[in-house]
């Protein structure tokens, strides 16, 4: 009830963005930097941010926010041509198994005849179901989606001028998750299968004439002319499969698919033409969907730092469409008329909250070992991932409560996001100079002040609520925090992720992450899809190690100590 209230509030109040952000290539966090030579470069932190990145007022920020968080969860963009006719669906699911509809899907994708409903597909794609209750919401709040709650988090729908509906999907498919039964907006999808379906669909729309499609389905006009247009912008669309489950392949999408079209300003879909030649159909590119809560200490997006400017959500929403065949022509007018949009998306993923800990576990962090793994993260990772203020190195700490004592009062980061090469696998890095001449020269890329320059390295990110974003690295390759803070020699080889439905048997609190693969629930652990090998191309667990050795090359950190540290990322 709340939160309808909300909402009818919020459509009599709308704030006025007076603020225009600096998303220009120089832009940098606000407040002054605090500067200091560490490992023999400079760095320079400050512990202001842009959370508020539109400078609103309290209430303006909170409605801007509830609305934004609407639109990641139902798509706003309705120009996208990839949309799934519902009411011809509906007939699929409720054909006949003898059918000639179930029998012709079974010959070219025996999987979908196993989906008896919506749900059964979109819990295959790893889409989590509404908060039931008060308890189930994580920090960032969800607001009431009305008939979307008929459905999971990441499902659009959209509405003709006759009501009949279709389907799409939406940032939160990847974007969202179930952590021990609280849903995180802006939280990693540990197994998002959005790549897959795409693929599936692909294959789909290729194997049936539009004809037969009428002769099957029945369908209406509206269902028709959907089928039609899907069909006709996934011939421009490249897919590739996931290197393992949890990880995203969208850069190969774009590249890819911008590969099938023409060199002009906006990549005009010619019919008949070859594909140019692009690396990415022979190397990988994957990497994990990011967490929203780290844009606001951030100058720079993607794991790579590459998108050197521009607004984050602009970049996200060209990236969707290039991957799912829009007209970049059409694209550029909807972000030109919907510029309210963009600003309430931005406004909320800014301004969103990673999950505590505590709130999990409570009073589980034993402080002693916790201050003393903040000595160990000073004087090896401050350069790189900042510093955080904690509540008991304040002069009145002992009177202090234990939440007050484990809180991060301050977040000093860097005033300019950096990449840094610290040998991790390189291929996520690499793809972007596979395509980024392509997005560079688009009048879109320009509209929107977008500019890709490819790195040499990734972004140390920011650690805030790191102990919910298991496994670790760019990859996936790392399926603990004691992994990633050991040599790369001694760091698990392969093992098998699992669903973070219990706290007990699904995470291990010790080295903060997935457990051993011995222990990991057998249905997980039997599963070939679940299971991780750091030996496939692009899934190396290399590097990270130069922080983690002395002048002798000796390792720093002993047993205890690593458990220490971790003991200290926990609580921020």
């Amino acid at each position: 009830m709340f939160r309808l209230i909300a909402i009818t509030l919020i459509s009599l109040h709308l704030p006025v963005y007076a603020s225009s952000p600096d998303w220009s290539a120089s832009a940098e966090l606000p407040g002054k930097a605090t500067c200091e030579i560490i490992h023999g470069h400079e760095v320079c932190l400050t512990k202001e941010n842009r959370k508020n990145i539109y400078n609103l007022s309290d209430r303006d920020l909170e409605e801007a926010s509830l609305r934004g968080a609407g639109h990641a969860l139902n798509y706003p963009v309705d120009v996208t041509r990839l949309k799934l006719p519902t009411e011809s669906m509906e007939k699929f699911f409720n054909s006949d198994a003898d059918s000639p509809l179930r029998k012709f899907i079974f010959k070219i994708a025996y999987k979908l005849t196993k989906f008896k409903s919506f749900d059964d597909i979109f819990k295959w794609m790893g889409l989590h179901e509404y908060p039931k209750s008060t308890y189930e919401e994580g920090p960032n709040r969800i607001p009431e989606m009305h008939e979307l709650e008929e459905y999971r988090m990441g499902v659009s729908l959209y509405h003709s001028e006759e009501n009949y509906r279709s389907m799409s999907f939406s940032c939160a498919a990847c974007h969202s998750a179930d952590l021990f039964g609280v849903k995180v907006l802006g939280l990693t999808n540990r197994f998002p299968k959005a790549n897959e379906t795409f693929i599936l669909g692909k294959k789909l729309l290729g194997s049936t004439p539009s004809i037969l499609f009428k002769t099957l389905v029945d369908p209406s006009s509206h269902d028709l002319e959907l089928f039609k247009e899907a069909k006709s912008a996934m011939k421009y669309v490249e897919l590739k499969k996931p290197l393992a489950l949890g990880l995203d392949t969208s850069l190969a999408q774009v590249g890819l698919s911008l590969s099938l079209r023409a060199e002009d300003e906006y990549a005009t879909m010619k019919p008949f033409r070859r594909a140019r030649t692009n690396q990415l159909r022979k190397v990988p590119g994957d990497s994990k969907p990011a967490v929203w809560w780290n844009l606001k200490y951030k100058t720079r997006w993607l794991s790579d730092g590459s998108i050197e400017s521009g607004n984050p959500v602009h970049t996200n929403f060209l990236w969707n469409e290039i991957g799912r065949g829009v007209d970049l022509k059409e694209l550029e007018k909807w972000l030109t008329n919907n510029k309210k949009v963009v600003k309430d998306l931005t406004a909320f993923t800014f301004n969103t909250e990673a999950p505590l800990y505590d709130d999990f576990f409570p009073k589980d962090i034993n402080i002693e070992m916790a201050i003393k793994g903040e000595k160990h993260f000073l004087k090896s990772c401050k350069g790189c991932h900042g510093v955080y203020d904690k509540g008991w190195s304040e002069e009145n700490s002992e009177s202090l409560s234990y939440k007050e004592n484990i809180a991060t009062t301050n977040v000093w980061y860097h005033k300019k996001s950096k990449v840094v090469d610290i040998g991790t696998d390189p291929y996520r890095h690499q793809g972007m100079k596979y395509f980024a001449k392509d997005l560079n020269r688009l009048k879109i890329s320009k509209t929107i002040g977008t500019q890709v320059t490819p790195q040499k390295g990734y972004i140390p990110p920011p650690l805030v609520g790191i102990w919910s974003r298991w496994p670790y690295f760019h990859n996936n390759s790392a399926p603990t925090l004691y992994d990633v803070i050991s040599l790369p020699k001694n760091r698990t080889q392969k093992y098998a992720a699992v669903a973070a439905d219990d706290k007990q048997l699904d995470f291990d609190k010790e080295r903060n992450g997935y457990p051993p693969i011995e222990k990991v629930r057998e249905e997980f652990r039997n599963n070939l899809d679940y299971i991780f090998d750091t030996k496939i191309k692009g899934l190396s667990n290399m590097g990270h190690r130069k922080m983690l050795v002395d002048e002798n090359d000796k390792e720093i950190l002993n047993h205890t100590q690593k458990l220490e540290l971790i003991e200290f990322l926990k609580t921020l």
